[in-house]
């Protein structure tokens, strides 16, 4: 595949002209779930970001796609190209992308999954139709009703780790460790068809101990830009976490259908209240089946 020939120009417009920029380009508006952008426009061939503002008060606007020094020079000749970062340091969007992110890490009960999706600029106007943000944002009903159609049109990688196999593991490798190996294989397996593509990835770690994590791996991917609140701010790390919970959902579901019971999500009281019930009707040794052992909710019932 060609590498997209996508261009970024930023300039800091007054109050009137942001106006009229909004006016203008409102037919093209879509929703973005990145908490730091105040109005969001997209076309095939160029998208429109007015952020909030900076804590200086600077409003920083964005045109980038294939059209973007075109579009720019509408509103001011002297556009500035910025390749890299705003000068609020959020990271850019560049594109295509592939991005991770993770489901299950909260849960006593389910399986930890790592997802990855690889996005186009031309998918923006599908994910922003469908509603795809930060998965945690989105409810469990919407996540089923959309999922099916990302999977239908992104290409994704994605794995998941056994309640059995995470037992046998965890007692080498602590979680991050877990999850920067399952990240690191999605998007390797992505990334090894489309080498072209920018990395992201929702940070649950420095980068510094996420490679150290990785040290035994013979080829780890490299050049990953890592952001807390990835899936806030990266179309493909919000696709990915949609993909993962929609997976985590499905594998909950055959859970519960396996043993006639509704397990619950997370780690708080329902699960205590919840343990007791399992034991009595399958006995301990069938937790190491569906619950992650290392957990406090688990050790205190002296498993």
């Amino acid at each position: 595949m060609e590498k997209q020939n996508c261009s970024t120009y930023r300039f800091a417009p007054d109050l009137e002209t942001r106006e009229k920029m909004k006016a203008f380009y409102r037919p093209f508006q879509t929703e973005n779930a990145n908490p730091y952008l105040d109005f969001f426009a997209s076309s095939p061939a160029v998208s429109i970001s007015i952020y909030k503002p900076n804590k200086k008060g600077v409003v920083s606007v964005v045109f980038q796609g294939k059209d973007a020094l075109k579009e720019a020079q509408k509103w001011n000749p002297d556009a500035i190209l910025n390749e890299a970062k705003e000068k609020d340091n959020t990271p850019q969007n560049r594109y295509p992308q592939i991005g991770s992110d993770e489901v299950g890490t909260g849960d006593v009960f389910g399986p930890v999954i790592v997802a990855a999706a690889f996005v186009r600029e031309s998918d923006l106007p599908l994910l922003s139709s469908l509603g795809i943000t930060d998965s945690k944002k989105m409810t469990d009903e919407k996540i089923q009703e959309v999922a099916p159609l990302l999977l239908q049109n992104l290409d994704y990688s994605q794995l998941s780790l056994p309640n059995v196999k995470y037992n046998a593991i965890s007692s080498s490798y602590n979680l991050n460790a877990i999850k920067a190996k399952m990240h690191n294989r999605c998007l390797s397996n992505l990334a090894s068809k489309y080498p072209e593509a920018y990395r992201y990835q929702d940070q649950f770690a420095p980068s510094r101990l996420y490679y150290s994590y990785l040290k035994d791996e013979p080829n780890p991917l490299k050049n990953i830009v890592f952001h807390v609140r990835g899936e806030s701010l990266f179309p493909s790390v919000a696709a990915a976490s949609v993909i993962a919970r929609y997976s985590f959902l499905r594998k909950m579901a055959v859970l519960n259908q396996t043993y006639g019971m509704n397990f619950p999500f997370g780690a708080g009281k329902p699960v205590d209240e919840f343990l007791p019930l399992f034991i009595a009707r399958y006995g301990k040794e069938k937790l190491r089946d569906v619950a992650k052992l290392n957990w406090a909710n688990i050790k205190k019932l002296g498993c």
